[in-house]
């Protein structure tokens, strides 16, 4: 069955020339010209599997879209950001987006990305084998996908979650940003590519946000990558 996306773009001719390319590889492509029209499709009870934002739109803006969207629903989401917009790449990787590249859009690299989004946020979901990982009170199931912290729920976007996974994983030894990348974000790290750092930085967060010091469980290991520190004892 072919993944249904929602471009959402105020450039209606580079719109629809991306749709139409990748309808050619077998998606189903619906449009929203504004962040206005798109957030009447989700108010409408609408789908899909992916959503790809413009972030300079006027009226509402790809970021403003993604912050209204993201409380409600999981969809993953590309976001499109003129090139050297570092902030606006940072911010929408904060807001939960999946991942960003920059305009113009080159439709081999987009519909790469899609596709790397697209297996990590369901490729994963139900594993052949089932494991369950528990360090200092954080306990994560790879077959649910549910992870408790401290007793509660921690909502993690599919990045973070592989993340913790990864890390949790490879605990008390240091992992490479560029494994972490390739392994969560399916490609190679670029200079100046801060997408996974973000994703680290949100997984901290929200464990901070459960208990004061939970994320120092977190290191960063400078000029290597990161390591989820064993406790004592485990």
């Amino acid at each position: 069955m072919a993944a249904n996306l929602l471009l959402v773009d105020d450039d209606v001719e580079l719109t629809e020339m991306l749709g139409e390319y990748l309808e050619n590889e077998g998606y189903s492509i619906s449009y929203a010209d504004s962040g206005e029209a798109a957030l009447a499709r989700f108010d409408a009870g609408e789908a899909y599997d992916l959503c790809v934002f413009d972030i300079m739109m006027p009226g509402i803006s790809g970021l403003e879209l993604l912050q209204q969207i993201r409380p409600k629903i999981s969809t993953p989401v590309i976001m499109l950001t003129g090139r050297g917009d570092d902030i606006d790449r940072i911010l929408g990787l904060e807001m939960g987006a999946d991942d960003y590249m920059p305009k113009p859009a080159n439709p081999r690299e987009l519909l790469a990305r899609i596709k790397a989004v697209l297996r990590r946020s369901a490729a994963m979901v139900a594993p052949k084998q089932a494991e369950e990982f528990s360090i200092a009170g954080i306990l994560l199931n790879t077959q649910t996908r549910i992870v408790m912290a401290k007793d509660q729920p921690l909502a993690l976007t599919s990045a973070e979650f592989n993340v913790l996974h990864l890390l949790m994983e490879k605990a008390g030894t240091v992992v490479t940003k560029e494994w972490l990348t390739e392994q969560v974000l399916h490609r190679k790290l670029t200079a100046y590519d801060r997408s996974i750092d973000v994703h680290v930085s949100r997984v901290r967060a929200k464990l901070d946000q459960v208990e004061a010091g939970l994320a120092d469980l977190i290191k960063t290991v400078r000029g290597e990558g990161y390591q989820l520190i064993l406790p004592q004892g485990q």
